[in-house]
Order: structure tokens, then C-alpha cells, then sequence
């Protein structure tokens, strides 16, 4: 192999979003949106890929929640719904916008292309992705089951639930899949030690984590400090083996905060505007009922404008866009060449290992499918540089490792878990510990419980993955959606308490309204449904 390798790493990740209750909920658009801006342009951009022999594979995780949503046929017909009414806001802005015409059409054309692809895959993304991993073009792993943030699930001193994440994640991937990985995405590259022999006990063999992990673990990892003196980024440019034999590889920030950072590549004024949306733009009336309740505006990712000044925005220009993404992907590819000449200098082999949350290419940056095509056409054709692998590759590419055990660390402000756990967050673990344990006891008194006592024990394992999601001590951290945010949160724990109150009853005392109400429950959060009982139980008494 050449001395080089640059690894890829998209990380595909919503919240468990299903309301049934909601004809038109607002935040199942978060789904809906990610599908035709960011899911469908991977799959497109795959398909392209593989009509011209291009073989620059990349690595990409599946959060279960996402995975079940993809697969839901509620949600799928929804996401068709939402799509046709996109299409007749964009031919309405066409028509009463002449201003914005180029800019539209492309939007128009994104739309078609989303829908062909849609109706192509019959509404199977996985399927498509599972198809393009078969023929070795992408890795598809997977990560924690409801992505909950695994450091502060260990805090509450008790492992059962960290176990059960990681490996009804696992298990959930494989039963869907029909592959198994070796590697796991950890939600929000959160680790401490407690973590690594977990690990080892499901057979994880490979995970990621943010540079300082790594830098500051015992021994530090070996890095290189690569960029201007008054710029400088940690890279660190070979795994590490930790004490029970794991592989960890470290983010190479250069790379991450070239495309993160608020003057990274997506900032630059040519790029599209994500915050202005015709939807709090045309009347009311040419918005063809795409509004919210009592005529609240929505978002609807027809965004015509570019990245200039503050209140004034120009004109979205798409070929002028279209030029700069592939331009950035030129440089991006140059700085991975610096990285490897660095290194190849001093005599060492060099891993750039980049990883991204996948909505940033299409839903955020809106160049961004376009920036990843033109940079693994890059990778495919060079005849020298670093060559692009896939984290499955890795264990087998005989990087020289040295043992070291790697630091609790977080991707994300700060860089040790203050958005999950931090002042705004810490009053949320009380009553996440408080249930976790309570379910707990109940798996661990009645591991065989069955009928109607038996389905509200598993529901009440549901509920409580569900109550673990990163997602939401993220949204309150941030200030947005709070109160739905909340909402969940109550929701889900009292559940989990009524749930546990069925459990312990006598089969005959359930009442038909109990009845009634565990299967609305399960029927709602559909949530591994699919997973035997002795599964979801057996995942926390392990």
C-alpha cells in the first residue's frame, strides 16, 4: 500500500421523530428535509460514482433511529407527501419570483433528481447504500441505539445501559443489514476508560475519537502540529492499540476545521444561504399550504440567496457554487498530500482520518454532495498521495501501533462533554439514572416475563433508550426546540414508570384501558420492534 491513507467518515444520525397523532408534524421535517438534501445526493452521488469505474471508497455510520425511520412506511409515504409539496412551492416561486429564476430551477432540478432516486431505490435508502457497500464504494456501520451519550450513562455507576446502547445498536445494524462491523461510531466521539472494555466485550474492534483523546492519553499518541504558527492543528497520524487490544484513530482537526470551522469552506460568500428560506418569504397564499399551525412559517430548503452581508443577500448563482466546491475539494486533497509529504519526510506512515455528521454535505452546506464527489474523484485518480481506505480497512493496513490507554474526551464545544452534561444539561441525568435503574430491577426480577406484562417490559426498555438520546440534552443545550426537547424527556420517563407498574401486575388485573394503552405505545415508538424480547432483555443482564 501506498504510505498514505485518508479516511472518510460520515456519520448519519436523526433523533427518533414519529408522530402519528400529527398529520403534519413539524419535526418530522428534520427527517424529510435530510432525505431530499443529504441521503438521496449520497445515494445519487454513489450511483455516479459507480457508472465511472470510481473506486475511492468512505466509510459512513447509520444511528439505528435513523435506520428505523428510513424503513418506517409511515414516514416513507410522508416524506412523498412533503416532496410533492416542495416541488409546488418552487414552481409557484418560479412563477411570481422572476428574480430568482436561475436559482429555482436548480432547486427544481435537486427536487426531481431526489424524487428519480426515491422512486429508483423504491424508497429503500439503506438498500441503496447496502447495494454500493456490496460492491466495496462505502463501509456502513453503525453506532449506539438511540445515540445516547455513553460517558454520562457510566457516571450514573451503572454499566447495564452503556452495554445495552452498544450493543442493541449493534444487533439492530446486523438484523437490518444482514452484515456485521467492526467498527463503532460513538455518539458524539464521547469515551472514557470504563468504555474500552465494554468495547471489547461486544467485539467492537475500531472506533473514533477527537484528537485529544488521543493526544493526551497514557502515553500520548504520537501527532504532528501541521498549518501557519498562528493556526496550527493536532493531527494524530497512526491508531492507537489500547490496553485491551482496541484500535482508536484520531480526528485530523486540520481537515475537520478547514469544513467546521465559522470560516471554513461552507462560509464563503459564493456558497448558498442556509437561513433564508422562501418559506418566510412568499404570501401565504403561494405557499400552497406549506405553513404550520395558525399560518406558522416553515422552513422548506428552497434557500435562493448566497452568503452576502448581514440583511442584504444576493442571488444564488449555482455554477459559480458548482466551480468553488470542486476548487475546495482540490485544496482540501493538496493539504492531505502536505500531511502525508510531512510525514513521509520524516519516515513515518501517515492516516488522515476526517469525520463529519452527514447533514452538513446538502442540508447544511448545500455544496457539500457536490465537494465530496469531486474530492473522491480526486482520490481515485491521483497515482501518488494518500490513498482512501475505510475504517474496516484499517486493522488490516499494518500500521505500526503503540499501546496507549486514550483520554476521556467529546467532540463539540469544549472537547469534554459540557453540551451534554454541562450547567444548562446536568439536571437531566436525575431522572435518567432515577428510571434507568428502576427498569433495571424489573429486567433483572422478571427476565422471562411474557403476554401483556411482558410487552410493557419491553416498551419500558424502549422508552428508556429513548429518554437516554443524546439528541435531546443537545437541543436544550443550545436553546433550540427546548420545549420540545423537554417534552420528550417527560414523556418518555413517565411512560417508562406507567409501563412498569403494568409489568408488575397480575396478567388478569390489566385493565382493557391498560391494555389499550400499551399497545398505543408500541405501536407509536415502533422503535425495535422487531427485536426479540430475549434480545432487548438480555442486552442489559449480559
Amino acid at each position: 500500500m501506498k504510505s498514505g491513507a485518508f479516511a472518510l467518515v460520515l456519520h448519519a444520525h436523526l433523533p427518533y421523530v414519529r408522530h402519528p397523532e400529527h398529520a403534519r408534524s413539524i419535526e418530522e421535517r428534520w427527517l424529510f428535509e435530510a432525505l431530499w438534501e443529504t441521503y438521496l445526493p449520497i445515494v445519487q452521488m454513489l450511483d455516479k460514482l459507480a457508472n465511472d469505474g470510481v473506486r475511492a471508497p468512505f466509510s459512513m455510520s447509520v444511528s439505528p433511529t435513523l435506520l428505523a425511520m428510513w424503513a418506517d412506511p409511515l414516514l416513507r409515504s410522508r416524506f412523498e407527501d412533503h416532496l410533492g409539496r416542495i416541488q409546488a412551492v418552487c414552481e409557484r416561486g418560479l412563477r411570481v419570483l422572476p428574480h430568482l429564476t436561475e436559482a429555482l430551477l436548480h432547486h427544481q432540478r435537486l427536487l426531481n433528481q431526489a424524487q428519480h432516486t426515491w422512486e429508483q431505490c423504491r424508497g429503500d435508502v439503506f438498500g441503496a447504500l447496502l447495494k454500493h457497500a456490496a460492491e466495496g464504494r462505502v463501509y456502513l456501520f453503525t453506532t449506539a441505539a438511540t445515540h445516547g451519550f455513553l460517558p454520562g450513562l457510566a457516571a450514573g455507576h451503572n454499566l447495564a445501559w452503556v452495554r445495552a446502547q452498544i450493543a442493541l445498536g449493534r444487533a439492530f445494524f446486523e438484523s437490518v443489514s444482514k452484515t456485521k462491523a467492526s467498527a463503532l461510531w460513538l455518539p458524539e466521539c464521547a469515551f472514557t476508560p470504563v468504555l474500552d472494555s465494554l468495547l471489547a466485550e461486544v467485539g467492537v474492534d475500531l472506533t473514533v475519537l477527537d484528537a485529544h483523546g488521543l493526544a493526551l492519553g497514557k502515553p500520548a499518541a504520537p501527532t504532528i502540529r501541521v498549518g501557519k504558527p498562528d493556526n496550527e492543528h493536532v493531527v494524530p497520524f497512526l491508531p492507537i492499540q489500547s490496553p485491551t487490544g482496541r484500535l482508536y484513530v484520531g480526528r485530523d482537526l486540520w481537515a475537520g476545521r478547514t469544513v467546521w470551522a465559522m470560516d471554513g469552506y461552507p462560509s464563503h460568500p459564493t456558497y448558498r444561504e442556509f437561513h433564508r428560506d422562501l418559506g418566510f418569504e412568499l404570501s401565504e397564499t403561494d405557499l400552497c399550504g406549506e405553513t404550520g399551525p395558525n399560518g406558522t412559517r416553515l422552513t422548506t430548503g428552497l434557500r435562493p440567496y448566497r452568503i452576502t452581508g448581514r440583511e442584504e443577500k444576493e442571488v444564488y448563482i449555482p455554477e459559480a457554487a458548482a466551480l468553488l466546491a470542486k476548487e475546495h475539494a482540490h485544496r482540501f486533497y493538496r493539504d492531505r498530500v502536505t500531511l502525508w509529504k510531512a510525514l513521509s519526510d520524516k519516515g513515518s506512515p501517515s492516516l488522515s482520518v476526517a469525520p463529519f455528521d452527514a447533514e452538513l454535505f446538502g442540508h447544511f452546506w448545500h455544496e457539500g454532495p457536490l465537494f465530496l464527489e469531486e474530492l473522491l474523484r480526486l482520490l481515485d485518480s491521483q497515482t501518488s498521495g494518500p490513498r482512501a481506505v475505510t475504517l474496516g480497512d484499517i486493522p488490516y493496513l499494518n500500521f505500526p501501533t503503540r499501546v496507549v490507554e486514550p483520554a476521556a474526551s467529546t467532540w463539540g464545544e469544549g472537547g469534554f462533554g459540557t453540551t451534554w452534561t454541562g450547567p444548562r444539561t446536568a439536571a437531566l441525568w436525575r431522572p435518567i439514572h432515577h428510571v434507568g435503574r428502576n427498569v433495571l430491577r424489573a429486567v433483572q426480577t422478571s427476565p422471562t416475563l411474557s403476554g401483556e406484562c411482558g410487552n410493557a417490559l419491553d416498551q419500558a426498555i424502549v422508552e428508556t433508550l429513548l429518554l437516554q438520546s443524546s439528541d435531546f440534552p443537545f437541543m436544550v443545550h443550545q436553546g433550540t426546540t427546548v420545549e420540545y426537547a423537554l417534552t420528550r424527556l417527560r414523556d418518555h420517563g413517565s411512560a417508562s414508570d406507567r409501563l412498569l407498574t403494568i409489568a408488575a401486575k397480575d396478567e388478569r388485573a390489566i385493565s382493557p384501558a391498560d391494555r389499550q394503552w400499551v399497545e398505543a405505545r408500541r405501536a407509536h415508538y415502533r422503535l425495535f420492534a422487531d427485536l426479540p424480547s430475549h434480545v432487548l432483555r438480555g442486552a442489559l443482564l449480559a
